[in-house]
């Protein structure tokens, strides 16, 4: 089935179509159109033409659009999380999550579109300031290039389209190769909501053609960009004067206190560790086990871990399915061998059964093992010892990334040293990193990125500050 590019409200053919296969079955499942550089211009172009008439737009309009596309999303429930489970190869049961948060998220983005204000400045605070009145507003910035990763198709699409719109911006969506499907189903949805005709633009293809086109195009104002850090770093050099908005890896640690009930915390570090295989930005990778609990902890979360049932992203029942693509699943094998090599060991897992990896434990990693210092996107957990909560804290902060930390802990010094020093962007007191909703403030430092999403804080990302001076004299 072919499948077209979408630009100022109309579908258009590519000059060339590529395979899609599932990263599952491996069966063909879509042939999608590889938009040419002319054509990711005449989407800019129509993004720019339309910008007049978007910024125009009340924010009860804008807001009014973001709820018909909740209603239409919400209508679609299912054949959205089918459609993620059958091009990522997300098992089912946490491609209808991500669905109900991608629901969540438009829904947050139509109430901030009613609550972008600015602010009153007290200008005859100044000695020259006298019979004069200042205030600032939030202006849209104009064309956004949103490029998004394969791993949460639908939601981290709707953290850049959601705010873009609810701030009176027009977009350019450039998707994952792998997971255009979910952002193609959106565009049939956005097409049947009040968004003015070119507001909305999809075009897919490879990220040296079409990606290097959106970054190059000057009509672009801002580029939004989730992915590697290499990427992220190429987009920035090469930018210019455009913002930038960049969240990039993690390698995520996770603090275990001595004063910790291990059995309330087991069935979240599972899932947090291997939840769509681990391919999750803020998958917990690193688990650092004070010394008196770490026998009781590993003995329990192998014996959870070696529960989880492995197969088909559409069974309801399948935990753990395949990764994205044969390459990454030879490169994660790869990582787990080294580790061994270097004196890790192996606690679970390691093997690949019909074509899935196994969900690995690593144990007594050095920190300079790529399952430990880069970023795995995989199935793939290490678990080392600790003496103290201030060893764990150098432990963590010893990462070129620093996304968000964990700490388990009933010590409110320990709670407070963690807050104080882990250089992170979010701190996650008594529960797993990986947890996130879509209103908090979500970004990192070092090489996490240089950004803040949530739609709030994305729309302040992706507007002007405007200030104005009213003499009343």
């Amino acid at each position: 089935m072919k499948k077209n590019l979408f630009i100022n409200g109309n579908w258009e053919d590519g000059e060339k179509y590529s395979e899609l296969k599932s990263p599952y079955s491996r069966e063909v499942i879509a042939e999608i159109a590889q938009a040419t550089k002319e054509q990711v211009n005449k989407a800019v172009d129509s993004a720019q033409e339309a910008f007049n008439t978007m910024k125009s737009l009340s924010s009860f309009q804008r807001s009014t659009i973001l709820d018909q596309l909740v209603n239409l999303l919400t209508a679609n429930k299912d054949k959205a999380a089918e459609i993620i489970s059958l091009e990522s190869a997300k098992p089912l049961k946490f491609a209808i999550s991500e669905v109900d948060r991608t629901i969540e998220t438009y829904k947050f983005a139509a109430e901030e579109a009613k609550r972008i204000s600015g602010e009153v400045i007290p200008i005859d605070a100044a000695k020259n300031g006298a019979n004069k009145i200042g205030f600032t507003i939030h202006e849209p910035i104009g064309v956004i290039a949103a490029i998004t990763p394969f791993n949460f198709p639908m939601n981290l699409v709707a953290h850049k389209v959601g705010p873009a719109i609810a701030a009176g911006n027009t977009i350019v969506l450039k998707p994952a190769s792998q997971t255009p499907l979910s952002a193609i189903f959106l565009a049939e949805l956005l097409a049947q909501t009040d968004l003015p005709k070119g507001a909305f633009n999809l075009v897919t293809g490879s990220g040296k053609v079409v990606g290097d086109a959106l970054v190059e195009n000057e009509k672009v104002k801002m580029v939004t960009f989730t992915g590697s850090p290499e990427v992220g770093k190429n987009i920035k050099t090469r930018a210019g004067l455009k913002r930038v908005s960049l969240e990039l890896g993690s390698n995520a640690g996770l603090i275990i206190d001595k004063d910790v009930d291990v059995d309330s915390i087991i069935d979240k570090c599972v899932n947090a560790a291997f939840s769509n295989q681990g391919q999750v930005c803020i998958s917990l990778q690193r688990i650092y086990v004070h010394e008196q609990i770490i026998e009781e902890f590993t003995r329990k979360f192998k014996e959870r871990t070696d529960q989880l049932v492995l197969g088909d992203p559409l069974d309801i029942n399948t935990d753990i399915s395949a990764l994205i693509s044969e390459g990454d699943l030879s490169r994660a094998k790869t990582w787990i061998e080294e580790a061994v090599t270097e004196g890790a060991s192996l606690t679970t897992g390691g093997t690949i059964e019909n074509q899935i990896l196994r969900p690995t434990i690593l144990s007594n990693v050095g920190n300079t093992s790529k399952v430990s210092c880069q970023e795995a996107f995989a199935p793939v957990v290490t678990v080392n010892k600790i003496s103290s909560v201030d060893e764990a804290i150098q432990q963590i902060n010893d990462s070129i990334f620093g996304l968000q930390a964990g700490i388990f802990t009933n010590n409110i010094l320990n709670a407070s040293q963690a807050i104080k020093h882990l250089e992170v962007g979010g701190v996650i007191i008594n529960d797993v990193p990986t947890f996130r909703v879509d209103h908090m403030p979500y970004g990192g430092v070092k090489e996490s990125g240089n950004c803040r999403e949530g739609i709030k804080y994305a729309i302040e990302e992706m507007t002007e500050l405007k200030l104005v001076v009213w003499n009343h004299n």
